[in-house]
């Protein structure tokens, strides 16, 4: 199947075997109800058992998957009267980061999110969704924007990581990055960030200094991919799903370090098999975020993410997730 990723192969056969054996008892006259009722009570056996039992690196394969929903997707679904925003002033638009207006349950609020492509032809337009220093630019006069209005600001994280090219390096990638991270941190209205697929280096954190981090159950969070971390550590990117085990950059790990405050789960599978359902849970998540942030002032709202940033990596708590006294 299209799209299938290897550690679903075992689902997909079954899968397959079932329908085999439905098309077959309907062509001719053999009764095979009860060997297709045993394998479905098998595949529902294999489902729990393969879905439970995530690994790292399938994790990383689901937030890489190419059907996996987008910034816009979520957008459509979640929000409301969505006007978007183009351009940075400066010198021009880069649609690998998408922003705008838009209305949550009636709130006026501001959205942002990198966005990639769901096609060739896409994915060339939006750059794959590593942004240019005009994205962060554009990310970063939305959010003063939303700052001066007093909207909330929601955004989503799904980059593998600013883009290394020359022409972006001269125009000031590291500045605009590090200019994003300064300037969230005193922004004075509500901020929840959410990693809807993967979140790539500095290139994800310029749009993830915010109150609350939210994270997709099946994303992934890291300063580098599984296959950079690889090269660099053991000089072999094929150990790329060894490293992505021992860097820790899942949701459920990030949660126990303290670096995400709350994992959303998926619909079984991942996101991609039911975006509306999988929308509907993040929907929830965002009103709970924003019910609980919207007490604070703006005073408040700044101290809350200074001491988020400020708690991780306390020293006890890597030493108990390490196993040393």
């Amino acid at each position: 199947m299209v799209g299938e990723l290897e550690f679903e192969k075992p689902i997909m056969e079954l899968r397959q075997k079932i329908t085999d054996l439905k098309e077959f008892t309907q062509k001719s006259d053999v009764d095979l109800t009860s060997e297709i009722t045993r394998l479905e009570e098998r595949l529902v056996r294999l489902e729990k058992e393969i879905y439970e039992n995530i690994k790292p690196w399938d994790r990383v394969q689901i937030a890489r998957h190419p059907n996996r929903p987008t910034t816009l997707d979520y957008v459509s679904l979640i929000f409301t009267d969505f006007f978007e925003c183009h351009g940075d002033r400066l010198f021009g638009d880069d649609e690998a980061i998408v922003g705008g207006i838009a209305k949550f349950h009636g709130l006026p609020v501001t959205v942002i999110g990198q966005q990639r492509g769901k096609d060739t032809k896409e994915n060339i337009r939006r750059n794959f969704g590593m942004p240019h220093p005009e994205g962060y630019r554009k990310a970063l006069r939305l959010m003063k924007q939303a700052d001066k209005f007093k909207r909330p600001i929601i955004c989503f994280i799904d980059t593998k990581g600013a883009y290394p090219g020359k022409a972006a390096e001269e125009r000031g990638q590291s500045e605009a990055i590090a200019r994003n991270l300064f300037e969230m941190g005193g922004l004075t209205v509500p901020v929840i960030c959410v990693v809807i697929g993967e979140g790539g280096s500095g290139g994800a954190l310029a749009l993830g200094v915010g109150n609350h981090l939210l994270m997709l159950e099946n994303s992934t969070y890291s300063v580098i991919s599984p296959e950079g971390a690889a090269s660099i550590l053991w000089k072999d990117s094929s150990l790329a799903k060894q490293a992505a085990e021992t860097m820790k950059i899942t949701a459920p790990d990030l949660k126990k370090l303290g670096v995400v405050d709350e994992v959303i789960p998926e619909v079984k599978g991942g996101a991609h098999k039911d975006v509306k359902s999988q929308a509907a849970t993040i929907e929830n998540m965002l009103k709970g975020s924003l019910k609980e942030l919207l007490k604070m002032d703006s005073e408040q709202l700044v101290d809350h993410r200074y001491n988020k940033f400020k708690q991780i990596g306390e020293i006890s708590l890597l030493k108990d997730i390490i196993g040393v006294n």
